[in-house]
Order: C-alpha cells, then structure tokens, then sequence
C-alpha cells in the first residue's frame, strides 16, 4: 500500500469513527428505551391524576416495548414526587405526571419552593383536562349548592372539607367556594385524594372537592352525593349536575394532568415519550375510558405544554392571591 493509499484508508477510518461516535446519540434514541420507564405520581394511589397515569402508563408500555411503572410519591400538595424528578438523571427513564398543582398552584404558594416550574423540568406533554366536583356525604342534608350554603352559614364551626393535601387545587377550589359564598369550613387535608375519599365515603368528614374522575364511582354508586361541577359548563358525564356557577356566577376551577422529564433530557428521547403519550391519549379505548369521567383530550406538542404552563401561573396568580394561601 503506497502512501497516498496508506492516507486515504486513514482518512475513512478516521471518518467512519467519527461517525460512529456522532451516531450514539440517533442511536441512542432509536433504541430508547431498553428498560422499564417510571413515571411518578406526585399523590397517593386511588385519586383522580392516578387513575389517569394509570390508564396512560398502560398504553405507552405498549407503544415503547417496555414497561411503564407507576410510582406514587406523595407528600407537600404533590412537591415532594415533583422535586424528586426535577433532580432524577435526564435519561428519559424518570418522568413526572405532573399538574396545575405541581406546576402553577404550588410555585405560588410555596414560601420554600424545591424546584422551578418552568426550568427544572422538560415538558413533554399536556395530556387531559378535568373538572372537580363538589361532593357529600349522602347523611348531609343539603342536595344543592344554596342549600349547601344555608347550612354553612346557619352553623358557621359546625363543618369540616376533605381535600387531598394544602395547596392543592382541591383545597384551592375549596377555599375559592369559602370566599365566594362568604361562609366557614375547616380544612382538613389528606395525602392524596384517595384517603380522603375514603373518609368521605365513611362519614368522617362531610364535604369534599375533588377530581371528577376518582370520585365518578362513589357518585354513581350512591355512596357520595355530586352537588355540582367546578367548570363553567355542565360534565357531559354528569348532564344533570348543575356547576358551582350556576349558583355563584364566575366560579371556576379545574385540573390537568401532563408529563415532564428533568431538565436536559435529550430532545430525541423527548420526542419519542412525546410521540408515544400522544398515541396512547389518540387511542379510542383509551378515550373511551377517559371520557367515562369527562376529562378533555389533549395530547400537545412540549413548546404547547410549556405555553400552557405560563399561563396557568399567571391565571391563577390572582387567585392565589386573593384566597391568601400561603404554605410553609
């Protein structure tokens, strides 16, 4: 092999390298992922933001040949699960099912804040919106919102609201309903939506707002009573049930459920759990089951889901504002 021939084959090899090494990370991506994924739940098992992740997490296993583990991390209105992806490896391998708690109520209110809402995480995707529903305990007397008000005003101490943890949007739509109709009720908060309902159902505690979708059974089932819907229009789950606005005009909460990765995850690794989470929420069974409790299919774009977060915080920066909730 003469020199000029000795040099071209350095040259390729040197190329083909190069090459090698610049394609681990297309590489990398197209055989992400090559093991289980989890996706936290920043509240207890059996509420509303569980049941979708649950639903979802089912479906994107499917698309992406691995597993999707569901992993419920309570604790701090959903901060704790939050924080706790905030500072997990950008691999793709950790994502959060966050919320407008996670994401807009609890930036706002927080005094100590562990994390930043729109620089410590990836957005991937905004996947559904839900109502809340204010729900009873059937033994309460009261089977509308006024009648609900007359008994809060007629005995302002007597009454307790279940909610699933400070700050949330549960307990946020609770102390809205407080200001609006000028009444009194204690708070108790919960970790997580689920052992709220439980005491709710049992009678411990007679008044709850909550998720649509966890409280839909108990509310079919006879064992809590739906007053009303915390949208501005009616829940076509639930034709008959009047909204909270019908009675106090301009009254308005709701949650949503949306993924996010830490930050700086890979964009390639970005694309694919956005690809597949828009799939898995396309999918009609999955609406099907989504649509049993009225939530809104959204299935966006990141650059959407980013959007969206800012101008959650700056709609319910006012309200924050106003209800005065403040969290250590």
């Amino acid at each position: 092999m003469n020199k000029a021939t000795r040099r071209q084959a350095l040259l390729i090899s040197g190329a083909l390298l190069a090459s090698t090494a610049l394609g681990l990370g297309p590489s990398t991506a197209q055989t992400f992922p090559t093991r289980p994924i989890t996706m936290v739940v920043p509240f207890a098992a059996g509420g509303s933001t569980d049941v979708v992740a649950r639903i979802i997490a089912q479906k994107m296993s499917e698309g992406l040949g691995q597993q999707v583990i569901i992993e419920n991390v309570a604790g701090a209105g959903g901060s704790t699960g939050a924080a706790r992806v905030a500072k997990a490896e950008p691999d793709g391998y950790t994502i959060l099912m966050g919320t407008v708690a996670t994401h807009a109520l609890n930036p706002l209110m927080l005094k100590r804040k562990p994390y930043d809402a729109m620089t410590d995480f990836t957005p991937v995707s905004l996947l559904v919106l839900v109502p809340n529903v204010l729900v009873v305990h059937p033994s309460l007397p009261a089977k509308t919102v006024p009648e609900l008000i007359a008994l809060l005003k007629a005995d302002p101490s007597k009454h307790n609201y279940a909610s699933s943890g400070v700050g949330t949007p549960l307990h946020l739509s609770g102390e809205l309903f407080k200001s609006m109709a000028k009444v009194s009720m204690q708070h108790i908060a919960y970790r997580g939506s689920g052992p709220a309902l439980n005491d709710v159902v049992a009678g411990q505690v007679p008044i709850m707002f909550d998720n649509l979708p966890s409280a839909s059974e108990f509310i079919r089932a006879g064992t809590l009573r739906g007053i009303a819907v915390t949208t501005k229009e009616r829940a076509p789950s639930f034709p008959d049930m009047p909204t909270i606005a019908e009675s106090l005009p301009g009254y308005e909460t709701y949650t949503w459920n949306a993924l996010f990765a830490p930050p700086k995850t890979p964009k390639e690794m970005v694309d694919r759990l956005n690809a597949e989470a828009r799939e898995a929420v396309a999918d009609p069974a999955v609406q099907e089951r989504l649509k049993t409790f009225s939530a809104t299919v959204v299935g966006s774009t990141p650059e959407a889901l980013a959007e969206h977060v800012k101008t959650e915080i700056a709609k319910w920066t006012p309200v924050v504002k106003e209800a005065g909730v403040q969290i250590d």
